[in-house]
């Protein structure tokens, strides 16, 4: 499928077009041919930058490990390289989770003995089978390496007031010994050759439930354990890991960065604030994220979980990820004042409107949930169903590509770490658009067109200019080589 090209103004701007469609193309390189149509104006201005991004890509969850297991050696390659390697999506930041969660086969914690408040048999042996190979096959794959951020659910029930995995809090006299926990975590993954870059101190502290693995904070709770135990304890024991803060949706997020950002002792241990985006299946929330910003302009804010929830997965279906029929767990159960955030959507609209609305709101670091998952959404050990970008059959050993591995390669592929968001002028309200330089002075522009029609598009870059066109139904990535303004 071609894309077309008007005629070359006087000074021709050079760049390649991907597209992945409703109509088919799958990062399809396309080729540029000419048309007449009046394009829409884009005029890119990379003098105005933004923040600088940290990147993009997907969690190792033991769902997805132990699923990689199960799949003959060609296949595991494949999706390894897929996502990792020169070829395929190139993710740069990562996410896993520390004690099980429930996108594992079953409950366990790395601390299991009662009492055991010196973590003398603290072991991380639970990840040797599926976590620990299915990162350490990344890390070979990957040319460019790759941040990991480590997220618990839940302390081990003996250190906390309800003594179950599920909801209750951290018991006072063990906050030392969970500092302590994640100080042992991060040597016992070190030890196994995985440098871990960040830690979220808690997963969904505003809880879940008490469906799965979780244990609850207040703003204030958090922070207080952070200053006066976690900082200071990965601190003493030399680790130079990032900590970030709350770990959940963003419609609490100007309470949670407030008291986050309290006073000079919590700015120093705070490197960020991670955020979910299930509070709604189509609002960004601009406004929280800018006012996260704001409080703290020179601190990470990193979209830490995503993905299409409380659905099972349509088997080589590529038709239902561009309609819009899916629904999130808020159709059936938010409350009735909250119903309106969940309308049906779909699914690569949500994804790509939601990075390119996190980009133009300050969000340097965007990351999907489970990689890959089975054909049921799982295996869970809650049943709580969901989609991943990559779908397999063990039994059959076959892996599907959905359109949502494509769209997140849109992004994770060509805009790289330390790539600066730029700014730039658009005169179409239906076209979203983001912008970045990354590092080697190449200039990436990702548009998303949810229209019925294809759109000319004519980009501007300095005195240089070219009219392409994206197809109706499409998200595209345009890459413009360095040094041509």
């Amino acid at each position: 499928m071609g894309i077309a090209l008007g005629c070359a103004t006087e000074k021709e701007l050079q760049l390649s077009v991907f597209e992945t469609s409703a109509a088919g193309n799958q990062l399809t390189t396309v080729q540029l041919q000419g048309q007449a149509d009046t394009p829409i104006e884009v005029n890119l201005k990379p003098a105005e930058k933004f923040q600088t991004i940290t990147g993009f890509g997907g969690s190792f969850t033991e769902a997805s490990a132990y699923l990689l297991n199960q799949l003959g050696p060609d296949n595991r390659k494949a999706i390894i390289q897929a996502y990792f390697g020169p070829d395929g999506a190139r993710y740069s930041l990562t996410r896993t989770h520390m004690n099980s969660c429930d996108f594992s086969l079953s409950n366990y914690s790395y601390a299991p003995i009662a009492g055991d408040t010196e973590l003398e048999h603290f072991s991380i042996d639970e990840d040797r089978e599926d976590l620990l190979p299915m990162i350490r096959e990344a890390m070979a794959a990957s040319e460019d390496g790759f941040k990991i951020v480590a997220s618990p659910w839940t302390a081990p029930p003996w250190m906390k007031d309800n003594n179950d995995w599920r909801g209750g809090k951290l018991l006072p006299e063990y906050r030392d010994t969970w500092a302590l926990f994640f100080s042992k975590y991060l040597e016992a993954y070190k030890a196994e050759g995985i440098d871990i870059w960040g830690l979220t101190v808690e997963n969904e502290p505003l809880g879940n439930d008490q469906n799965w693995e979780s244990m609850h904070f207040s703003p204030k709770e958090m922070t207080d354990f952070v200053v006066d135990f976690l900082g200071p304890k990965l601190e003493e024991a030399g680790h130079d890991v990032k900590i970030l803060g709350y770990d959940q949706n963003r419609e609490h997020l100007e309470e949670w960065v407030d008291e986050m950002y309290r006073d000079p002792e919590a700015v120093k241990y705070f490197d960020g604030t991670a955020i979910h985006w299930y509070a709604s299946t189509f609002e960004v929330f601009p406004e929280a994220l800018q006012y996260a910003h704001q409080k703290a302009p020179s601190k990470y804010l990193i979209q830490s979980e995503a993905c299409v929830d409380a659905e099972v997965p349509k088997w080589q279906d590529d038709a239902w990820y561009w309609s819009k029929e899916a629904t999130d767990w808020g159709w059936d159960w938010a409350p009735e004042k909250d119903k309106p955030l969940h309308p049906k959507y779909v699914p690569v609209y949500r994804y790509a409107r939601d990075i390119i609305g996190c980009m133009n709101n300050w969000v340097d670091g965007w990351i999907d949930w489970n990689m890959v998952l089975d054909r049921q959404g799982g295996p869970n050990w809650f049943e709580n169903w969901c989609v991943a970008p990559v779908i397999v059959d063990p039994e059959q050993d076959e892996v599907y590509f959905t359109p949502l591995y494509y769209t997140m390669s849109h992004f994770s592929r060509f805009i790289r770490p330390g790539a600066r968001r730029i700014g730039f002028e658009l005169n179409d309200k239906d076209l979203l658009l983001t912008a970045a330089e990354n590092p080697d002075g190449s200039i990436v522009v990702v548009m998303l067109n949810q229209t019925m029609n294809k759109k000319a598009v004519s980009l501007k870059l300095g005195e240089a200019s070219r009219t392409t066109q994206i197809d109706a139904q499409a998200i595209q990535t345009i890459v413009i080589p360095a040094n041509q303004e």
